[in-house]
């Protein structure tokens, strides 16, 4: 671990939680609604991007406006929460947490609500200085906002930070505050998307946690 970034903040989603293939189940749930095509696992990893409301646009094949997003999020959102209690944490997330030697917190864009129980029932809570989710309605948008809020209320600048995510936009997020990011290959994007970042990825949490340590 540098003496600078000390601070090491979780993605849930994708990363600690193995929830792939039930994000995929919930999104055909959601596109069967609106007429959509089913996508498979590699093909969601690979097009799915946020705003989500421009992946849902592109997969259905038309403009999606705020309402039908909000219908689509609401209809997604309850055949999510039907199969969450199906989903195991990653293979090596436990381990992944107790080998960061700094202060850790949880930054998730499931909803607030939902996510602070949830994590409370895997054990995890304790691990973490703070645990934020997504303090809104309907979602969808990028994370970059909300890790300048997180970060704000633990009193952290970004350089003192390091985040660890699964997706494109966290890698963003982090860069929004100054904070570095080690992508993670075994979650909700596509592995060469990743690579193709500049970003450092890892295939397994722990190795994410060593690479984390060096920046």
């Amino acid at each position: 671990m540098t003496a600078v970034r000390h601070h090491l903040v979780w993605d849930w989603n994708g990363t600690l939680l193995d929830d792939l293939d039930l994000v995929v189940r919930a999104t055909n749930v959601a596109f069967a609604t609106a007429g959509g095509p089913a996508v498979t696992a590699d093909e969601h990893r690979v097009r799915f991007r946020r705003p989500i409301a421009d992946y849902y646009a592109d997969m259905l094949g038309r403009a999606i406006d705020d309402e039908a997003f909000g219908r689509l999020d609401r209809i997604f959102h309850e055949a999510y929460r039907a199969g969450l209690t199906g989903c195991a944490l990653a293979a090596d997330a436990t381990a992944a947490i107790a080998a960061w030697p700094g202060s850790q917190s949880l930054l998730s864009m499931w909803f607030h609500d939902e996510l602070v129980p949830t994590v409370h029932t895997y054990g995890l809570t304790p691990h973490f200085s703070r645990v934020d989710g997504l303090r809104a309605a309907v979602g969808g948008g990028p994370k970059a906002e909300w890790l300048e809020k997180h970060l704000a209320e633990l009193g952290l600048d970004g350089q003192h930070v390091v985040l660890i995510g699964d997706s494109l936009d966290d890698a963003d997020a982090a860069l929004s505050v100054g904070a570095r990011c080690v992508l993670y290959s075994g979650g909700l994007s596509d592995p060469a998307r990743l690579r193709g970042s500049g970003h450092p990825v890892a295939d397994t949490l722990t190795e994410a946690v060593t690479l984390a340590q060096t920046l």
